[in-house]
């Protein structure tokens, strides 16, 4: 199973990776290496762009029928099997399935995981190693290196972690913190409008016993901080990649479902604004 992995997507991405890098190399861009992260990423988000949209259409989908969800867990509520059956024909009144959101999930993860997979190798092989390891996994030939590829991104060691290069270069905390910073802003576009109402509705009556609501209010703060943290000891190479791929998600985000949660606190700021 190994194998087949590698063989299906690791190599095609290590050879797209270094098609890319002999393309900006050729061009005298700086840093190429660091750039053909960037445009390999968001290549790989290209590809994977019409399962996502229909994984954020169907999510949004769902959002949306949250409120008539809720007034139908309060109605029926004693009854699960009618709760069920209403639940169901709400469902295909409005032509949503809710296992369609899991399924591309599933068809983009395999990918997402061979792209932080060539990453994690390309940034982590010294100098010495890398010209034998790249020329081995490429298809073609034609596209071997012939002496090992530059591993800084305008000054910034591609394969180093934060955590070890903080005395040297404070600025560099600036790294995880910028990437905890991206992926709280699209998970927060990723929680609908109302769905923050209710939360602060709730909040102002007594405690949610909503497992799930809760859980998803708590992992808006969490997650963030986690991916954060990996970023100050996983390589800065990684890094680029993640920040790369969460910003190109949040454009899409933007573009399919709007602001999102974010609404929320856009229409805050524009109140103060007019109040002042």
């Amino acid at each position: 199973m190994g194998m087949l992995f590698h063989e299906a997507l690791v190599r095609p991405i290590i050879t797209v990776l270094v098609v890319i890098y002999h393309a900006l190399f050729a061009l005298h861009a700086p840093s190429p290496l660091g750039f053909s992260i960037i445009i390999l990423t968001i290549f790989i988000r290209f590809v994977t762009y019409p399962l996502i949209t229909s994984q954020l259409k169907t999510s949004k989908k769902m959002q949306e029928l949250t409120p008539h969800l809720s007034r139908l867990k309060e109605k029926h509520k004693d009854d699960a099997t009618l709760l069920q059956q209403e639940t169901m024909k709400l469902y295909k009144e409005h032509g949503v399935n809710p296992v369609a959101g899991c399924l591309p999930s599933l068809l983009q993860l395999p990918i997402i995981w061979a792209l932080y997979t060539v990453l994690q190798q390309i940034v982590g092989l010294a100098p010495e190693s890398i010209v034998a390891k790249i020329n081995q996994e490429v298809y073609f030939p034609a596209l071997n290196l012939t002496t090992p590829w530059d591993q800084h991104f305008f000054g910034l060691p591609l394969g180093q972690n934060p955590s070890h290069l903080l005395s040297a270069m404070p600025f560099i905390i600036a790294v995880p913190f910028l990437t905890g910073v991206f992926q709280f802003i699209q998970s927060k576009m990723m929680m609908s409008k109302q769905k923050e109402v209710v939360v602060k509705e709730k909040k102002e009556e007594k405690p949610s016993d909503d497992f799930a609501s809760a859980f998803q209010t708590q992992s808006l703060y969490i997650f963030p901080v986690m991916i954060g943290f990996f970023s100050y000891n996983f390589p800065i190479g990684l890094s680029l990649y993640w920040n790369t791929f969460t910003i190109f998600g949040i454009l899409q985000q933007y573009h399919v479902a709007g602001l999102g949660g974010l609404e929320v606190w856009k229409e805050k700021i524009w109140t103060k604004k007019e109040k002042n």
